[in-house]
């Protein structure tokens, strides 16, 4: 795949990022509309009230949405940290990352972001962060002792490239939004299972929450299958950039073959959390073609095929 350029890439990814806060809470409004459209009764309210009783609802979705995004845009370093359960590398135990971390990003021109450990045996890493404050490059023990220095170099540079696309702002972007959708489903189903709605002797009020739950499970999937589109393309492009950035494209071919073998992080059990590493650490690789469209990822086969033709 033919790398169309840092520049053009940024620009792509925040022209991207500023879609994404338009389209999600235009999902959310859209969708919290549907919920009156099918809960009021057709036979006694008409298009008028529906419209009404959305209106008078909005400020408050909108505020919620604007709590929610506030609090995950700037604690997400945390979250991933403790999701990850990775810690801050320093430089006296281990002076070959911070070595090959260094050197990429002086030939970059590009400040030195966090560096994270993992202290786990199988061979994973990914990037994080929105500014020159947060990002982070995360790589496990595995990853650190089971490669060469120059798989090890590809993969920094990988993850390197991840952090000069924007690509990280715009994955946290998503995750925040999508996590929306994801706690609603996930309240609204034990409300369903443990009868919330029945508890209270009120039809409308069982109704009501199983057409908000189906609604939320509804977005949580359409917002989903944009992530994911994102997330796939994303890779293949932090491909490209790091063989063009290490001119060793074989050398992350190699790593990407290690890294195949044991990609599984046990401390890593958030699945959004999960999409951000090189290799989805959780997931279950699918000969089914419809499957592919819920892959955080690409085929790590078609990944390192393509590498090889550089």
């Amino acid at each position: 795949m033919k790398y169309v350029g840092l520049q053009t890439q940024i620009w792509r990814n925040n022209s991207k990022s500023v879609l994404l806060l338009i389209l999600f809470p235009f999902v959310f409004f859209a969708l919290s509309w549907l919920f009156y459209f099918f809960l009021l009764d057709k036979e006694v309210y008409d298009i008028q009230d529906v419209n009404y009783n959305w209106l008078q609802t909005i400020p408050w979705i909108a505020i919620g949405v604007a709590i929610w995004f506030f609090i995950a845009f700037f604690a997400h370093s945390k979250m991933i940290q403790k999701a990850t359960g990775s810690r801050t590398l320093e430089r006296r135990e281990n002076k070959r990352v911070y070595n090959l971390v260094e050197n990429l990003c002086i030939s970059t021109g590009m400040k030195t972001p966090r560096i994270n450990i993992i202290e786990d045996d199988s061979l994973n890493a990914f990037a994080s962060g929105i500014d020159n404050r947060t990002y982070t490059v995360s790589l496990s023990r595995g990853i650190i002792d089971k490669l060469n220095d120059e798989e090890l170099e590809g993969v920094i540079a990988h993850e390197l490239t991840h952090i000069r696309n924007r690509d990280v702002r715009l994955l946290i972007v998503s995750i925040v939004f999508v996590g929306i959708f994801a706690f609603l489903s996930e309240m609204l189903m034990r409300t369903v299972v443990y009868g919330g709605g029945r508890s209270r002797g009120k039809k409308d009020g069982g109704n009501a929450v199983i057409i908000a739950f189906a609604l939320a499970l509804f977005g949580y999937l359409i917002t989903s299958l944009f992530r994911f589109a994102l997330s796939r393309k994303r890779e293949y492009l932090a491909d490209a950039g790091a063989a063009e950035l290490t001119k060793k494209p074989q050398a992350l071919a190699s790593a990407l073959r290690k890294v195949s073998s044991d990609a599984k992080i046990e401390a890593v059990e958030r699945k959004d959390v999960a999409q951000l590493f090189i290799e989805n650490p959780g997931e279950k690789k699918k000969k089914v073609a419809f499957a592919s469209m819920f892959a955080t990822h690409p085929p790590i086969a078609r990944r390192i095929e393509i590498l090889e033709q550089f």
